[in-house]
């Protein structure tokens, strides 16, 4: 049955197929929790306190805009469906998904599980990204999920905006606190295109129970939004030019606003874990709802029954080694 799962994801023969096992790493130094000792080697001392303390921290013009621009004519071919990814995940907004569809990026707001794909890939192992999520993991890293954004004009209704949220709710994955987002601002992104929204210091709690909320205008698959929180806490709007590049908690809750252009506002993303990473069990939590959300995509996608799929084991098909050695084997 795992085989069938493999070859229906479309799993490539040439990657790297692994299993989780191991322990969460420890060891690190009292004094920082979120950020290991030989990050000093690359963050200041000023720079580890912020992330300690916010659970974000921005790096100005991290990526080249060259590069940006090879991962924007990556994503239109992938629209035009001149560049086939196979275990690719196309998303369309709320709004569109029920029209005829275009081979445009018109119609696309979002790709994930990319991490096949050749060009898409350098993004993962960019090495000015890797030296920094090394500070937060430390030599062993895993790509665990990668999207390219691309979120729409909003069609009045605030259907593009992205609930506030915590990743941690969708992964089965720990550590928590060896885990990191790097997001990549692929032309400038303000308040007016929809920018990220994060409430700082939120990634020292706990991860919260998350709900569709009632929008009027519908709500994206898979957009779950933490359903109670302060909506007083301070919250700083990243507002960030091409190239600028953030690194946050997975604990950290943030959103993004609607897009009020004209335009579609693209960024790349990627999540990286340990390579010493372990899989809990999420039955009888409150992520068992978006597990089950999940496996029933699953279902439908593969025939596979939903019960003879392991939640676990579609987090590892969607996982590539970037760098060092990881606690896994092939099955």
């Amino acid at each position: 049955m795992a085989d069938r799962l493999q070859t229906i994801l479309g799993h490539i023969a040439n990657r790297d197929r692994i299993t989780c096992q191991g322990h969460p790493v420890s060891g690190h130094a009292s004094t920082y929790r979120y950020t290991l000792e030989k990050s000093k080697r690359k963050l200041t001392d000023e720079q580890r306190k912020f992330y300690e303390e916010n659970g974000f921290l921005v790096i100005k013009n991290l990526v080249d805009k060259s590069d940006l621009e090879k991962y924007r004519q990556r994503f239109e071919q992938i629209c035009r469906q001149e560049v086939k990814v196979p275990g690719m995940t196309i998303m369309r907004d709320v709004s569109i998904v029920k029209s005829e569809f275009v081979p445009d990026q018109k119609a696309v707001t979002k790709i994930q599980t990319w991490h096949t794909d050749d060009v898409l890939w350098e993004y993962c192992c960019h090495p000015k990204i890797v030296d920094y999520v090394e500070c937060f993991l430390g030599e062993d890293v895993l790509a665990m999920h990668t999207m390219l954004i691309n979120k729409p004009p909003d069609p009045g209704k605030l259907s593009s905006r992205h609930p506030m949220h915590q990743d941690l709710y969708y992964f089965s994955f720990r550590p928590v606190d060896r885990i990191v987002c790097a997001w990549t601002a692929m032309e400038k992104i303000n308040r007016d295109n929809g920018c990220l929204v994060v409430l700082p210091g939120t990634h020292k709690g706990e991860l919260l129970q998350h709900d569709y909320p009632e929008w009027e205008g519908g709500v994206n698959k898979m957009y779950h939004g933490v359903r109670d929180y302060n909506p007083n806490m301070p919250r700083v709007h990243l507002e960030m030019e091409a190239g600028d590049t953030v690194f946050f908690h997975p604990l950290l809750i943030h959103g993004s606003g609607a897009n009020r252009t004209k335009g579609f506002r693209k960024a790349i993303s990627c999540h990286y874990c340990t390579g010493h990473c372990n899989f809990v069990n999420l039955k009888g939590t409150l992520q068992q709802t978006i597990e089950d959300e999940v496996l029933e995509l699953a279902e439908k996608r593969t025939g596979i029954p939903k019960d003879q799929i392991r939640y676990e084991d579609i987090w590892k098909f969607r996982s590539r080694v970037v760098k060092g050695k990881a606690s896994f084997h092939d099955d």
